[in-house]
């Protein structure tokens, strides 16, 4: 069974998918950029800032499922450049204390709305 997952505490879709998907058990979130559910325009500032919204984004969407960030069992991080690595992952620790889930970490070419960082998860129910 599928079940769509959908909260305003995190951006709305800006295109044709779901913010998460549960389904058998996990819950798989769409990527997540560094948007502001309150205005829904990305925030101003560097890839620790950028990071920390993206987090709290995923953090609200695992709530409204069920789940936490806690129950993340793999992440993917894109990164617009690899050089932003370390700051991204300093910020990362903070939010992944313990239980650490899996991750990949991948620079890419351009990313939606220009942002420097997103983050998808997929996460127990």
């Amino acid at each position: 069974m599928k079940e769509i997952v959908s909260t305003r505490n995190a951006p709305q879709a800006i295109g044709p998918y779901s913010q998460a998907v549960k389904a058998n058990g996990l819950v798989f979130t769409a990527g997540q950029i560094a948007i502001d559910p309150s205005t829904g325009n990305v925030i101003e500032g560097d890839v620790r800032q950028q990071t920390e919204r993206v987090l709290k984004n995923v953090s609200a969407i695992l709530q409204a499922a069920g789940s936490s960030l806690d129950n993340a069992v793999r992440t993917t991080v894109f990164l617009k450049n690899m050089s932003d690595f370390a700051a991204m992952n300093e910020v990362y620790g903070k939010f992944f204390t313990a239980k650490q889930p899996a991750r990949s970490t991948v620079e890419v070419a351009q990313l939606p709305k220009n942002v420097l960082v997103e983050i998808d998860v997929i996460a127990l129910a």
